[in-house]
């Protein structure tokens, strides 16, 4: 086999299953995320949001992996009505799961609840 054959380009994931694959990834934070801010309808910062997931999963025995925070992150700025850019949510706004109330202060984060119950009503999640 030569060098030209074993490089294949680089080509980006497309198509109706990407969105649904990353869903699924991104399943058991979102999960852990709704379960901490359905308490705290008006928010909680984004470090209180953290050390209640990081409390939970060492709890439940769960491992923390080296990255944990960004993927709570990312998961979050996926599913939030006003994310930075367009392009990183992956529901429309009107759909999204979560905000960043416009009156607090700092980074807070909150719920919609009533289309966060609708979503885990909607399929079978596992929650732990």
């Amino acid at each position: 086999m030569t060098y030209n054959e074993r490089i294949k380009p680089f080509e980006l994931e497309s198509g109706p299953d990407v969105g649904t694959r990353r869903l699924r990834s991104n399943q058991p934070i979102l999960v852990e995320l709704i379960k901490v801010l359905t308490p705290h309808p008006g928010g909680l910062r984004r470090w209180s949001v953290m050390r209640a997931i990081r409390k939970n999963r060492e709890s439940a025995a769960h491992d923390i992996p080296q990255k944990f925070e960004d993927e709570v992150e990312r998961t979050f700025r996926q599913f939030c009505a006003d994310a930075d850019n367009a392009k990183i949510r992956l529901c429309a706004a009107e759909d999204a799961l979560f905000y960043r109330p416009k009156e607090k202060a700092g980074e807070v984060w909150a719920i919609i609840l009533d289309r966060a119950k609708t979503w885990l009503d909607a399929g079978p999640v596992e929650v732990n």
